[in-house]
């Protein structure tokens, strides 16, 4: 147990296990206890406090529930040695460790110098607070190396955390390994570890299990955020933390290139969380006077467990990461997409572009996207790619008839783009083999037919935004749907600064990964800042580039190409645990789907009403009741967007865990809340269980509206009390049932 002392009236004891509040909260964001050297940061209803301890060394103090202002935690002391085994750098709780002094745990810091000498010890030189932001600097006792730590705090329960090493002598450094932050966790016992994996078609599987001694280490080694693993994690108490109750540990990484989270369980029962670059092939010269800058590493603690853990990541990406609109920084939500790729794929032509734009209007879509296949030589994935002017094949007259077209009929317009990419057939590599990925003397290896960019080249970025603001000039173009469609191989760099074809030097090389990432960052950057109303999707053959890096510039994601129903429930369910669903693009297609399954239309689109709905199917063939169905639902689904998209999550009942499962949104100001209810399989006849609302006012009273009338069993107001106690009688039967219910608040 931790003693925390408050001064002035009163004072509490305060156990990182059990914690009651004080009244009194926190009012400032970043205090400073000069006297005990401690940094105290407080951010929603979390208190993050750090101290320097006698031997210089700056060290984690508390994380954990909101203390009152004027609450001190004992000062800072290194704890001892346990046997020459474990010294005391590698037992401290260090907030940043870097390799040296003896440190054997997971490292945020590894450094070569040229003198051979591959350690470093980091001692407290300075401290500054601005607001709710707080830098540190750290100093190595030997070498001209100096750390910057970077805090900020969020009002939404989020602390940003992040570094910058500087070289302030005559000579380089080598850096191996640089982490964004370490966060140590409260030292004991029975803590579960949750963190997301997947696959092409599967992405955002949850996974959970006890925080065993060892390490365990989610990464991506592909040049982007991947699909086998996604940078956020979960730390909860086991036989405490629940869905709504409990402590819980999180955070995610701000970066869309190759990274490492270490979750570590030391054998002396601390546990940490180490994130930023990947070490792997990773190497960085730091020249004289030069700095590296890690990326910004989010986390925050909450005691409602993991919903409320994943309610406060939502409203702050709302607030804080998407792209702001006005100086209000008001979150839009989303307009109803059409995307052609699913109904023509390449095979298409103006006049099938605009009958499909024609009933996607008549079905109540917003917005009307023509996918790949309208430039250079693209009749499939073989040629085309880096050659980006409109095929007059296809649009004799260019875009502009189709997209007059499309505005007439109450719809913007957006477009597909590859921009990384480059297919050999192509007039862009003809005349640039050079700007491909590659090591001179080894086969450029091609997946679906293209080979990547080499965007850490200056040439390649400028060619890039060029035509991407070309495209958007020249075009009333409100969305553009950015695709990348492959790993890297072969990442070589023989231009580089530091290195030549005639003399080459690997660890220069190895910039690419960082470079090529900070000039994808610029070329969005510019393009949205001479184009302020362009929207952006942010696409990987599905959900492998998302993360909150790529998510400060694109205001959607395409979460997995799966778009079956059922299976798509279940990727949802684990997309939401990181990520708001205002980003969550969900479309309506056709079927049977990629699993050869049939499901009901009605289904589909209640599925889909999870994040941010769109429709994918081939509307020409649609029957009369299937137009009518889709424009119904539409119609709904915009009643209630704005409360799905940026209100309070409650997930009820998992897709993983059995045949029914509900999903509920509750407006920020409580003015309404949305229920989405599914059936897999009714079983034995039995009827469907009564569904227990939550984050309702218990005294406010709710009229209800029914998507399907005949499928609500109860009064047309019904009390907060009664829909979160009672909860809500559905009547849903048999195979991919589905129904929606909204309820207003009255008074």
């Amino acid at each position: 147990m931790l003693k925390v002392l408050v001064a002035g009236a009163c004072s509490c004891v305060v156990s990182l296990t059990c914690f009651v509040p004080c009244p009194l909260l926190a009012q400032s964001a970043v205090r400073a206890q000069a006297d005990r050297q401690q940094w105290y940061l407080n951010a929603g209803k979390m208190t993050y406090v750090v101290g320097v301890n006698e031997q210089g060394i700056l060290q984690t103090l508390y994380w954990g529930p909101l203390l009152r202002d004027g609450a001190v935690v004992p000062v800072a002391r290194s704890l001892p040695e346990r046997a020459s085994q474990y010294p005391p750098a590698a037992t401290t709780p260090q907030e940043y460790p870097a390799y040296g002094a003896g440190i054997f745990p997971e490292t945020a810091l590894k450094v070569n110098s040229l003198n051979g000498d591959r350690t470093l010890v980091l001692h407290y030189e300075s401290a500054r607070v601005d607001g709710a932001k707080l830098e540190i600097v750290l100093k190595d006792t030997a070498q001209p190396l100096r750390v910057h730590l970077y805090y900020q705090a969020y009002a939404e329960g989020v602390l940003a955390r992040w570094s910058r090493i500087e070289n302030i002598g005559k000579g380089s450094f080598g850096i191996e390994n640089a982490a964004s932050a370490t966060w140590n966790l409260p030292a004991g016992t029975g803590y579960s570890h949750r963190w997301l994996t997947g696959m092409w078609g599967g992405e955002f599987q949850l996974n959970e299990e006890p925080l065993k001694t060892g390490k365990s280490v989610q990464e991506s080694r592909t040049g982007h955020t991947s699909h086998e693993a996604n940078p956020w994690f979960s730390i909860g108490k086991q036989g405490e933390t629940t869905e709504e109750t409990g402590p819980v540990w999180f955070g995610e990484l701000g970066w869309s290139g190759n990274w490492q989270i270490v979750t570590e369980y030391t054998s002396l029962e601390q546990p940490r969380v180490t994130g930023g670059y990947n070490p792997f092939d990773f190497h960085w010269t730091l020249a004289a006077g030069a700095s590296l800058e890690t990326p910004k590493f989010y986390a925050g603690y909450t005691d409602g467990g993991e919903g409320q853990a994943s309610r406060i990541l939502s409203q702050f990406q709302l607030q804080e990461i998407l792209p702001k609109r006005g100086e209000a920084r008001e979150a839009k939500p989303r307009p109803i997409i059409y995307n052609s790729w699913e109904a023509t794929e390449m095979n298409f032509t103006a006049d099938t572009q605009i009958a499909l734009a024609e009933r996607a209007a008549k079905a109540g879509v917003e917005r009307f996207v023509i996918d790949d296949g309208w430039f250079g030589k693209r009749d499939d994935d073989h040629a085309g790619l880096g050659d980006w002017t409109v095929t007059p094949k296809k649009f004799p007259q260019g875009l502009k008839p189709i997209i007059n077209r499309v505005h007439a009929l109450g719809m913007d317009f957006g477009i597909w783009v590859e921009p990384e990419m480059v297919n050999p057939d192509s007039d862009l590599y003809r005349q640039h083999p050079d700007w491909a990925m590659n090591f001179p003397d080894r086969q450029r290896t091609e997946m679906r037919n293209q080979l990547m960019l080499n965007l850490a080249r200056t040439d390649v970025k400028e060619w890039m935004f060029t035509w991407l603001d070309k495209l958007v000039s020249e075009n009333d173009i409100a969305f553009l749907k950015w695709d990348y469609n492959r790993i890297w191989s072969e990442p070589g760099w023989n231009t580089a600064p530091g290195s030549s074809p005639e003399h080459p030097n690997p660890d220069a090389e190895k910039a690419i990964y960082l470079q090529s990432i900070r000039n994808l960052y610029e070329v969005i950057d510019r393009l949205r800042a001479k184009h302020p109303k362009l929207e952006i999707e942010s696409c990987s053959s599905g959900g492998g580039r998302v993360d909150l890096g790529i998510l400060e510039r694109t205001d959607e994601v395409w979460p997995s190409d799966n778009t079956d129903a059922l299976d798509r429930q279940d990727i949802q369910w684990g997309y939401t645990q990181a990520y708001t669903p205002q980003t969550m693009v969900a479309w309506v297609t056709d079927v049977p789907s990629m699993d050869h399954r049939m499901v009901p239309l009605q289904y589909r689109f209640v599925v889909a009403m999870q994040g941010a709905l769109g429709i994918g199917a081939n509307l020409t063939k649609f029957s009369d009741a299937d137009m009518a169905l889709s424009a119904k639902l539409t119609e709904f689904y915009k009643t209630v967007r704005t409360t799905v998209q940026q209100g309070k999550l409650y997930r009820l009942a998992s897709p993983l865990a059995g045949d029914t499962s509900q999903m509920e949104y509750v407006a920020d100001d409580g003015s309404q809340a949305v229920l989405l209810a599914y059936v897999h399989s009714q079983r034995f006849a039995l009827p469907y269980a009564a569904v227990h609302l939550r984050g309702l006012d218990p005294d406010a009273m709710y009229h209800v509206h029914a998507l399907d009338p005949d499928k609500y069993a109860g009064e047309a107001t019904v009390s907060g009390s009664v829909l979160m106690g009672a909860g809500v009688n559905l009547k849903l039967r048999g195979d991919y049932d589905s129904t929606a219910v909204a309820l207003e608040r009255v008074r």
